[in-house]
């Protein structure tokens, strides 16, 4: 009878580990809509590994790249709701829930690269004030971001000026400041997802679009372009953001764990994209490609005044951030 009594409680006694075990264990779904060897894809990969690593597999990442999730206002509502633990995108993807929050996306606003990446870090006062706003009003928020590198202009034909463009259908990320930037190139946005891009320009449904380097290769936009105009218009910063439900559930320690490996990739992340920025344009023209630069004739002076214009006209309301993003050092 002890005996039974024994193993009885033996049998119990494992049977709540193993519960405790299964609930305490943690497993998050990361999307995103970077396509194989896109350095986002890069990013959430080692970063999720570094994680399930730090936190001895407490916390697993399932992860979803190349738009398996759907778009990214899906990308975005899911991960509202709690469908998606967490992804990442454009910062200005996020501007569905906090509007302003595009700003971090405009155009001829950061110094350089580095200076882009310390304005976006969540502890930030502008970021700061618009992730209370994210909690409040979409449920979400961010707590890392991961730097792609400078978009360019690429179309069929050189590009050296606004006029090159003018009324021509080009590609906006269908992100309403993208929209604008798009008018101040003096193009016609066309809104494409970025899964529907190289049928796009392949089908001439848009002649040309802008995006790092790393995305002409990565998606081999150089079999449907000819040319890059080197205007480094914009720096391509990704929020990381989470569901804020999924965030509470985490214990502190694991918060901790979580932001510092994100902060850690982070800077990776600005030395990937300025160690391959330059071997991109040896591989690119190997590929035959042409890239027209200031040396032969890109007026970038005309870019940066007809794209200022249009944010200024259409987001005057930017005008407070964008100052508060130049005093960062």
């Amino acid at each position: 009878m002890f005996l039974k009594k024994k193993l009885a409680l033996t049998i119990a006694t494992l049977a709540f580990s193993f519960t405790t075990i299964s609930v305490s264990a943690e497993t998050l779904r990361y999307a995103h809509v970077g396509s194989e060897g896109d350095s986002q894809t890069r990013y959430a990969s080692e970063a999720s590994a570094a994680i399930e690593e730090a936190t001895n597999g407490e916390i697993t990442i399932d992860l979803f790249p190349a738009s398996q999730l759907g778009g990214v206002a899906e990308m975005v509502d899911g991960v509202s709701l709690g469908s998606i633990s967490l992804a990442h995108h454009e910062f200005a993807s996020l501007a569905q829930i906090v509007p302003d929050i595009a700003v971090f996306n405009a155009p001829f606003i950061y110094r350089d690269a580095a200076h882009a990446l310390k304005a976006t870090d969540p502890q930030s006062p502008v970021v700061s004030e618009m992730n209370d706003q994210l909690v409040a009003e979409g449920n979400l928020r961010i707590i890392g971001r991961m730097y792609r590198g400078a978009r360019h202009i690429t179309a069929n034909f050189p590009v050296r000026s606004p006029a090159d463009l003018e009324g021509k259908p080009f590609r906006a990320v269908p992100l309403d400041i993208w929209i604008s930037m798009v008018k101040g190139f003096g193009a016609e946005p066309t809104p494409v997802e970025v899964s529907e891009l190289p049928t796009s320009l392949m089908t001439g449904l848009v002649v040309g679009q802008e995006n790092p380097l790393t995305m002409l290769m990565s998606n081999s936009l150089y079999e449907v372009q000819s040319h890059v105009s080197m205007t480094g218009h914009m720096h391509s910063i990704l929020a990381v953001f989470i569901n804020e439900d999924t965030w509470q559930s985490l214990d502190e320690g694991d918060q901790e764990v979580i932001t510092r490996i994100l902060e850690e990739k982070a800077q990776e992340s600005l030395q990937w994209a300025q160690e391959r920025e330059t071997r991109l344009v040896e591989e690119l023209t190997e590929k035959g490609m042409t890239f027209v630069t200031e040396e032969n004739d890109l007026d970038l002076d005309a870019f940066r005044e007809k794209v200022l214009a249009q944010i200024n006209e259409d987001y005057p309301n930017f005008e407070p951030y964008i100052e508060q993003i130049s005093e960062i050092e």
